[in-house]
């Protein structure tokens, strides 16, 4: 099975942050009855708390906190969401989010 760009980014985030949460999901989806609502790359939860990570090939900030803004209104009240963050892949770096 060939991983395309974006999936290689996100092993590259999850082996990256793996020693610091407690579990670590990858490609979690939202669902309402009939549709996807939206799908967060990363989600790594450390006890109650968990961080939202957002991978993209190229540093597209304002994409990324489009999506993670949309996440945090359907998972925020049902989880402690703490933080956010965009992983750019192509830049290996991890950068925060505010999506308030």
């Amino acid at each position: 099975m060939k991983f395309s760009k974006h999936d290689k980014y996100v092993e590259d985030l999850c082996t990256k942050i793996r020693d610091s949460y407690d579990s670590v999901s990858r490609h979690v989806t939202v669902k309402a009855r009939k549709r996807m609502l939206a799908e967060v790359d990363v989600l790594a939860r450390r006890g109650t708390d968990v961080d939202m990570y957002e991978v993209k090939c190229s540093p597209r900030v304002i994409k990324a906190r489009l999506q993670l803004r949309k996440l945090n209104r359907y998972l925020g009240n049902a989880m402690n969401s703490s933080n956010c963050y965009l992983y750019c892949g192509s830049f290996r770096e991890i950068v925060s989010i505010n999506v308030k």
